[in-house]
Parts: C-alpha cells; sequence; structure tokens
C-alpha cells in the first residue's frame, strides 16, 4: 500500500491515533478542494442585489369563472370560456387552459344533459301513448 493513492499504512504498535486528522480526507478519499472567497464571475454575493422577478400575469377572472361554472350550469361554463379566451387574447393574460377546460367541461356537461332530457321526454311520451284513452 502506498500514501500516494491515499491509503494509510496499518498503524504501528502503541500508535493508536485514527487515520482521519483534520487536513487528511477519511477512507482514502481525496480532499476537499477550498472554496474560493469571491462568487464566480456572474454570481451575485451574498447579500448583494438580485435581478428584479418579472411580472406575472395575473390569471383571467373570466376563466376561473367559465371552469367553476361549468360543473355547476355548464351552459354558462361555455358561454364565460369563450368570452374569457377572447379577453386573454386581447390582454395576455393567464388562464387560456381554464377557459378551454370551461368550454369542454361545459360543452360535456350540456350534452349529457340534453340526452337525459331527451331520454326523459321519449319515456313520458312513449308511456303515454301506450295508455289507453
Amino acid at each position: 500500500m502506498s500514501a500516494e493513492h491515499g491509503n494509510h499504512p496499518p498503524p504501528e504498535p502503541g500508535n493508536h491515533r485514527p487515520p482521519y486528522q483534520g487536513s487528511q480526507a477519511p477512507y482514502g478519499a481525496a480532499p476537499l478542494p477550498a472554496l474560493p472567497h469571491h462568487p464566480w464571475p456572474g454570481q451575485p454575493q451574498f447579500g448583494g442585489p438580485y435581478p428584479p422577478m418579472a411580472p406575472v400575469q395575473p390569471t383571467n377572472t373570466m376563466a376561473v369563472l367559465a371552469l367553476t361554472l361549468a360543473f355547476v350550469f355548464a351552459p354558462a361554463g361555455i358561454v364565460l370560456g369563450i368570452i374569457a379566451k377572447r379577453q386573454i387574447r386581447r390582454s395576455h393574460e393567464q388562464g387560456e387552459g381554464l377557459a378551454t377546460a370551461g368550454i369542454v367541461v361545459g360543452s360535456i356537461f350540456t350534452a349529457l344533459i340534453v340526452l337525459w332530457i331527451a331520454f326523459v321526454a321519449i319515456v313520458i311520451f312513449g308511456l303515454a301513448a301506450r295508455m289507453p284513452a
């Protein structure tokens, strides 16, 4: 075993010193390099000025309402989703996905409601036609 590769010779009898002593790396690992006293180029110093955060566009309120009302009153979700998409195109606000979801969910629920009403009407009129006069 050589000391060049970080391996330590076995301790001599009577010398019970641990292999790790401050600057030496344990278990033959290479010592860590010293940290620089200054930041790398382009890095801010601790407590130094940081670049300002970019302003975040607000979420369109109509888009949030479109998705919410799509579950409560589906046709309103469709209408508000369409209005929200127009507003978002003009104002570049966030929420286009919410508006789209409001339109899709509102359309699906409206179609299900129309199918349910048609089914109930067919059943009622079918029963009324079978009744004797």
